[in-house]
């Protein structure tokens, strides 16, 4: 049986079935005005030059965060039927069904409550007979308490220091998160504490932190749900092991805590189980900030400013949950996204900050999406015959107008973008935040209007360069222009606008897995490499060849595990 995929990424003429996406009338009306903003009398410029109005139709502001979406190849009919292709595909009974509590993670068969993490302590909210927030808050209280003793100088280490460096070892959602947002909220950290993450199974990444700090004034946090997670118990392992050079067992209760659901495996390891702080299946690891996880970002900013941090991504999903569609931040940024995704056929999207301490939001935000939506099977377990998430990437501008805006201006790729910045700065140094803020919205000007042919001409003959060497370089300096984006602003980077941002991200992800018809909760691919990798440790131990090695795998990973072996094998002998 012919593989239905090939039609798809080889362009055969195989016919394939309509999914009940492309089969949804919004979807089918939405096709031939693809092909009109196609054409050149339809673009970015000429929609801003006939509607004055553009800006004020395309922009909103909720949770303290402003979105204008206005720079995209949009219009009014276009974005009225993507609001109708979200109703048909149920995006809004979806969003009741997560916020209810009811087992949308169909594959795992599990509710999905990150938005119950941030609730307020009056909310009410029961699955399988337990009242879900209560059990939040009472984990939140235990953080408090115990963050308010390290941060006070109350728990010391076993020479009687205070606590002067954290170090958090996790990996996927267990550090892109808490690392993310500590950077982010630099400002608010408490100053007697440094904040370290080691997630990289390289023991470079550990060795580098170990060497900066001191045994008797480090505390670890040890954050894996199942406490099975290979990199991350190694690297405990690892960071045990160098800590009792210096101390004896007794004292690791002092300087490790967990935060994990497996408690026999936690007082194991030697942590006592008062220093572990749960977790619950319905947390989803990049969804985990706002629980337990998010440890050290309390221990940097304090409780009542993680309060505010959750208080702010609480705000989103009140918006979320209750704005119409046509007023949905999060549906709306969604809903542009699919338009550039299945329509124009962009296959990628740069997230560009503009403020340093979210230089690791872009990192964030590729295992939000791609770990959620990077997939191409439907729920009910059938290929999709179109495209589902784009690839993320980005770095900080100004920097990446120095690296790789190059390729988003004049490229054959058309890259959307989105921009991200606070209006208001986190440092006092006069005179860099115009520029910054300059940059950020001369570069999304630049990419929607570009540059003619004709005025490069007018250029060049302003700097006395005419005829055939001007002709010469007009085809270079000549910027195509309509290439979209969007341009997020908060008043300021904030711990409560900080977490109106991730959850606008949050929900943007689940509103186009839910058009996608794709299983955003579940992350099965990155499973086999794991499975995989279990087999070659144990292979790269041995010191010769076996049979048995070779039927494991194909001919290159096998040349490549004998190789590896040899050195290894030197380096042991050497030692």
């Amino acid at each position: 049986m012919p593989d239905p995929t090939a039609a798809r990424l080889f362009d055969t003429p195989m016919p394939l079935p309509l999914s009940a996406l492309q089969n949804s009338p919004s979807f089918k009306a939405l096709q031939p005005h693809a092909e009109r903003m196609a054409q050149a009398q339809h673009s970015m410029r000429t929609l801003f030059a006939n509607n004055p109005r553009r800006f004020a139709e395309m922009s909103l502001e909720a949770a303290g965060v402003f979105l204008d979406y206005s720079k995209n190849r949009i219009d009014g009919p276009i974005l009225q039927l993507l609001l109708d292709l979200a109703r048909e595909r149920g995006v809004e009974s979806q969003r009741d069904a997560m916020f209810a509590g009811e087992k949308i993670n169909r594959t795992e068969h599990r509710a999905v409550l990150h938005t119950a993490l941030r609730a307020p302590r009056s909310a009410r909210l029961s699955l399988d007979g337990q009242d879900v927030i209560a059990e939040v808050h009472q984990v939140l209280d235990r953080m408090a308490a115990f963050s308010e003793q390290v941060r006070s100088g109350g728990w010391t280490g076993y020479s009687g220091k205070p606590i002067t460096d954290i170090v958090n070892i996790g990996i996927g959602g267990s550090d892109l998160g808490p690392e993310m947002a500590c950077l982010a909220l630099r400002p608010y950290h408490h100053a007697r504490l440094r904040l370290h993450f080691v997630s990289n199974v390289d023991g470079a990444d550990l060795e580098a932190v170990l060497r900066s700090v001191q045994a008797d004034s480090t505390l670890f946090i040890v954050a894996s749900k199942t406490f099975t997670t290979t990199e991350t118990i190694l690297n405990a392992q690892s960071a045990r092991a160098w800590f009792l050079r210096f101390a004896q067992a007794a004292d690791l209760p002092k300087h490790f805590v967990a935060v994990s659901s497996n408690s026999a495996l936690v007082r194991q390891f030697g942590i006592d189980e008062e220093n572990m702080f749960p977790l619950w299946d319905w947390v989803g690891g990049r969804y985990s900030i706002w629980s337990a996880i998010g440890l050290a970002l309390m221990l940097a900013i304090g409780p009542a400013q993680f309060a505010q941090f959750l208080a702010g991504a609480h705000e989103m999903d009140r918006h979320f949950q209750h704005a119409p569609l046509a007023a949905n931040m999060p549906v709306l940024l969604a809903s542009v996204g699919i338009w550039n995704r299945n329509f124009l056929h962009c296959s990628a999207l740069s997230i560009a900050p503009y403020h340093q301490d979210l230089n690791r939001f872009p990192a964030y935000l590729q295992q939000l999406e791609m770990e959620s939506n990077g997939k191409s099977v439907g729920i009910d377990g059938q290929p999709i015959m179109y495209a589902s998430s784009p690839v993320i990437w980005g770095d900080c501008g100004t920097n990446g107008q120095h690296a790789y805006f190059q390729l988003i201006h004049q490229g054959s790729d058309i890259t959307p973008v989105d921009f991200i910045a606070a209006l208001h700065p986190s440092h006092i140094l006069p005179g860099h935040q115009e520029q910054l803020l300059a940059n950020c919205f001369s570069q999304s000007e630049a990419l929607m209007r570009g540059k003619t042919a004709d005025e490069v001409r007018t250029d060049l003959g302003h700097a006395g360069i005419a005829g055939s060497a001007a002709e010469a370089l007009v085809p270079h300096r000549t910027f195509p222009g309509n290439r979209p984006s969007n341009t997020i602003l908060v008043e300021a980077l904030t711990p409560a606008t900080l977490g109106a941002l991730i959850a606008l991200y949050e929900h943007k992800t689940f509103v186009q897995g839910v058009l996608w018809n794709v299983a955003s909760f579940d992350q099965w691919g990155v499973e086999l490499g794991k499975v995989l990798a279990k087999k070659i440790v144990a292979q790269l131990g041995h010191q010769e060849d076996t049979a048995s090695d070779c039927d494991h795998h194909d001919s290159s990973t096998n040349g490549l595990i004998a190789r590896a072996r040899a050195v290894l094998s030197k380096q042991a002998m050497s030692e």
